[in-house]
């Protein structure tokens, strides 16, 4: 079986987007190509309610051009949707038909429901948050939906998003304050009509759509936040206030330079940061997380994806990545992994680390994918593995927890570390750069035990007590590389630990 290729095309209210994956015959995937055009649709309705034909002709134009970019990339299968926009436009059904006969493209139209839940879908598979409140703030609705243990308990579409608010409440970027407050104001009767809204005290709010994207990149740029990632970045309720305060005081002129921001949102992330601030203060909510994954991520989940839903986000997203760039033979890594989280549990139950549980896995994250950079070189493979690491969006993972991986995956020695370390200062805690020299380390021993790639010893059991870690042994081969690789780790071991390295196994014979 090859891999294929595979298309989704989301006709949004403010943008019309392509997103083009492969999929691999392993079942690893990774978006190839994204194409976005600007299209406003919310705010080029007619008097009636109908999207005049003039641009019903420009979103043929567009799915033409998309159609074409699809066919230079082999797509095999494709799914359109439409939302908001074309869902409210008294010829809807018009514009399905004529994209369809013009275009070739059958466009489903979701609903509002349909649209909060595949919202979920895709964000529920990339991030690990239980309970919560998902806020999916589009160019002519906003998606509210409450969710309790994974769950997705109750969920409304309010008929305002930031192109459609803008449109109503602005003139070419300037945003009066008696605008403002009539936005506040519909945003609040909104809520009132729905008051499960309000239960959310304590938990978080996560936030889809470009108005939280840019509202995140604005912070983090303004801030010198050092890892370009929005996707499960945590935003606290004082820096909610902070762009609350600032950004509307802005003159368009001025809101077009700010760093973080595209130039054609300038006049939209204002509305959208009204509406944002008035659910979350009304939710009660503690704190803002960043979703950079949503309606079109959970398309691809709900179509395409042939993973399992069951394992732990965390798991199933670095087991993509080592698909995707894996070049040691599977059974090295299984190798590696098996013996460093048994060294680490032989440590834990010993009482050597106060580490929190997340730190194994951490550890068996970075086992797993301590070799990818050799995909690009072999050759100073561990500074490739620590970029495609910290560059990656590993699900499930904290930012700090992903730049843990990066680190304990390339550990070397404290002196290289501390290096590299002064660049992300603001994301690591203090205490950290122990926990990566501890679990390098024991990383490295899990990588000297088969140094050779072969498995030629098979680590049974680990034990330790205040003198010694003891590693019980099987013997499959001429075990020679691993015994040298091992004694030379013993110095820097014992020194992190206090502990030396035994090995107890039978004697080796070619015999």
């Amino acid at each position: 079986m090859n891999s294929r290729r595979i298309s989704i095309i989301d006709i949004g209210s403010n943008s019309i987007r392509l997103v083009i994956y492969d999929i691999q015959a392993n079942g690893a995937y990774r978006v190839i190509s994204e194409f976005k055009q600007s299209a406003r649709l919310s705010g080029r309705m007619s008097m009636d309610g109908s999207l005049p034909a003039a641009e019903i002709d420009g979103i043929v134009r567009i799915l033409q051009n998309f159609r074409g970019i699809c066919n230079a990339h082999q797509v095999t299968s494709l799914r359109a949707v439409a939302t908001a926009a074309i869902r409210n436009a008294s010829n809807s059904q018009e514009i399905v038909n004529q994209l369809r006969e013009q275009s070739g493209i059958q466009v489903e139209l979701l609903s509002g429901e349909d649209e909060a839940r595949i919202g979920f879908l895709g964000m529920s598979q990339t991030l690990d948050i239980a309970d919560g409140l998902l806020i999916d703030i589009g160019g002519g609705s906003t998606e509210v939906s409450l969710f309790r243990g994974k769950k997705l308990l109750h969920s409304v579409s309010f008929p305002f998003g930031a192109v459609n608010t803008a449109r109503r409440f602005t003139t070419d970027g300037e945003a009066p304050e008696a605008k403002l407050h009539e936005i506040r104001n519909m945003v609040l009767q909104a809520v009132a009509s729905e008051p499960w809204i309000r239960t959310n005290a304590g938990k978080p709010v996560v936030g889809l759509g470009g108005t939280f994207r840019s509202l995140c990149k604005i912070y983090q740029r303004r801030h010198q936040y050092p890892l370009p990632i929005t996707h499960n970045y945590p935003m606290s309720g004082e820096a909610m206030q902070e762009l609350t305060e600032w950004l509307p005081k802005l003159p368009p002129d001025k809101r077009k330079k700010v760093d973080g921001l595209s130039k054609d949102r300038f006049d939209l992330i204002v509305p959208g940061l009204i509406i944002v601030d008035n659910l979350f203060q009304a939710s009660g909510s503690s704190h803002c997380v960043i979703s950079g994954a949503g309606l079109r991520d959970g398309i691809f989940y709900e179509s395409f994806a042939a993973e399992d839903t069951s394992l732990p986000i965390a798991e199933r997203s670095s087991d993509n990545l080592y698909k995707l760039h894996s070049t040691v033979p599977p059974a090295h890594s299984k190798h590696v992994k098996h013996s460093a989280l048994a060294i680490y549990d032989a440590l834990t139950a010993a009482g050597k680390h106060p580490f929190d549980p997340r730190s194994r896995l951490c550890l068996e994250i970075a086992s797993k994918l301590y070799r990818i950079g050799v995909s690009l070189s072999y050759y100073q493979y561990a500074k490739h593995t620590f970029y495609m690491l910290a560059g990656a969006r590993i699900d499930g993972l904290t930012h700090r927890e992903t730049l843990l991986c990066a680190f304990i995956a390339t550990y070397k020695t404290k002196k290289r570390l501390l290096h590299m370390w002064s660049s992300y200062r603001e994301i690591m805690l203090d205490s950290d750069v122990e926990l990566v020299v501890r679990l390098g380390s024991i990383l490295q021993l899990a990588v000297a035990l088969d140094s050779s790639e072969t498995q030629s010893l098979h680590l049974v059991y680990a034990v330790s007590d205040d003198k010694s870690l003891r590693l019980q042994l099987q013997i499959q081969n001429d075990p020679t590389a691993e015994f040298s690789e091992v004694e030379e780790l013993q110095k820097d071991f014992r020194k992190i630990w206090g502990l030396s390295v035994q090995l107890n196994a039978p004697s080796f014979s070619t015999i």
